[in-house]
C-alpha cells in the first residue's frame, strides 16, 4: 500500500540473512556484514567503498573515526543494532553520503551537529528508536533531503518550523509516535511534500490551516488516531491529494479536499448518516476503500448500514 512505500535504496538486505565480516577486496565498492556477534565496527575498508551495511549485529558504539578514509561513501546502513548514541563527528569524513539508515536502534537523542557535513543526504531513516524530541539543529544543513522517516519513536510534539530547511522533502513519516496535536507551522517550508504519514498517534484535533504549508500533498495518512471532528476546510489547500486515510478514528462528520479521483478510507468511525455526510459523498464520489466496514452509527434506524450504500440510496430524503 502507499503508506508503506520504501525509499529507493541502492543496497537492500533481507532480514535474517547473515553475512560474515570478511575483509573486503581491494577496490571493493560495497561492504555487507550481518554477523550477530559483531560488536566493533569493521576497520580497513577501502577508500573506494560506496555503500556499507552493518546490520543485525551487536554493535553498540561507534568511534568518531569509524568512517575515516571513506570519502566516496554514499550509503550507510546501520539498522537493527544496539546503538544508543552517536559521536557528533561521525559523519564528517563522508560528505558524499546520500542514504543513512538507523532503523531499530536505541537512540534517544542525536548530537546537535551530527548532520552539519552531510549536505548531500537524501534519505534519512530513524524509525524504531527512542527519540523523544526533535532539534532544529539536526535539519539546518539538509537542503537535499527527500525522505525522512521518524516513525515508531516517542515524539510528543513537532515544533513550529522544525522542518523549514527541508525544502526538497517529499516524504515525511511521523507515524506511531505520541503526537496529540500538530502545532501551527509544524509543516512550514514543506512546499513539495507529497506524502505525510501520521498514523497511530494520539491526535484529537487538527488546526484549520495545519496542512496549508504543504499544498503538494498527494498521500495523507491519519488513521488510528483520536480525531473526533475535522475543522471546516482543513483539506481545502490539498488540491493534489489522491489518497486520504481517516480510518480508525472517532469521526461522525466528514471534510474532503477539492478535486476528484480520491482514494478514501473512512472505515472504523461512528458516522452520523445524516444529509451533510450523505450529500458530500454523493457529490464528491470518492473511491471508498473498506466500504463494508464503513458503517453508520446514527441515527438509530440506519445503524449498521453501509455508508456508501446510504449515500447512493434515493430514499434518504437528502
Amino acid at each position: 500500500p502507499p503508506s508503506r512505500i520504501l525509499p529507493p535504496l541502492l543496497l537492500l538486505l533481507v532480514p535474517g540473512h547473515t553475512a560474515p565480516c570478511s575483509p573486503p577486496q581491494p577496490n571493493a565498492t560495497h561492504f555487507v556484514c550481518t554477523e550477530p556477534t559483531l560488536s566493533t565496527f569493521p576497520a580497513g575498508l577501502p577508500p573506494t567503498t560506496l555503500a556499507v551495511s552493518v546490520e543485525f549485529t551487536a554493535l553498540a558504539t561507534l568511534l568518531p573515526t569509524a568512517l575515516a578514509g571513506l570519502p566516496r561513501l554514499q550509503e550507510l546502513h546501520l539498522s537493527s543494532n544496539r546503538l544508543a548514541a552517536l559521536p557528533e563527528a561521525l559523519l564528517r569524513p563522508v560528505p558524499a553520503l546520500r542514504v543513512l539508515d538507523l532503523t531499530d536502534n536505541l537512540l534517544a537523542d542525536l548530537p546537535a551537529g551530527i548532520f552539519t557535513a552531510t549536505g548531500h543526504l537524501q534519505h534519512l531513516v530513524l524509525r524504531g528508536n527512542r527519540l523523544r524530541a526533535l532539534q532544529h539543529a539536526w535539519f539546518r544543513h539538509l537542503p537535499r533531503l527527500q525522505w525522512l522517516d521518524l516513525a515508531a519513536n516517542a515524539l510528543t510534539e513537532v515544533p513550529p518550523a522544525i522542518f523549514h530547511p527541508l525544502s526538497s522533502l517529499r516524504s515525511l513519516d511521523l507515524s506511531h509516535n505520541r503526537l496529540a496535536t500538530l502545532a501551527a507551522g509544524a509543516l512550514a517550508g514543506l512546499g513539495v511534500l507529497e506524502r505525510l504519514d501520521l498514523e497511530g498517534n494520539q491526535l484529537g484535533t487538527l488546526l484549520p490551516a495545519v496542512f496549508a504549508p504543504a499544498p503538494a500533498l498527494r498521500l495523507l495518512f491519519l488513521q488510528d488516531n483520536k480525531l473526533q471532528a475535522l475543522p471546516t476546510g482543513v483539506f481545502v489547500p490539498l488540491r493534489h491529494l489522491r489518497v486520504l486515510d481517516l480510518s480508525g478514528n472517532q469521526l461522525q462528520a466528514l471534510e474532503l479536499p477539492p478535486g476528484t479521483a480520491l482514494d478514501l478510507d473512512i472505515s472504523g468511525n461512528p458516522w452520523a448518516c445524516e444529509c451533510p455526510l450523505l450529500v458530500l459523498l454523493r457529490q464528491a464520489a470518492p473511491q471508498l476503500t473498506a466500504s463494508h466496514s464503513t458503517l453508520c452509527a446514527s441515527p438509530a434506524h440506519r445503524r449498521g448500514q453501509e455508508v456508501a450504500a446510504m449515500s447512493r440510496a434515493g430514499d434518504t430524503g437528502c
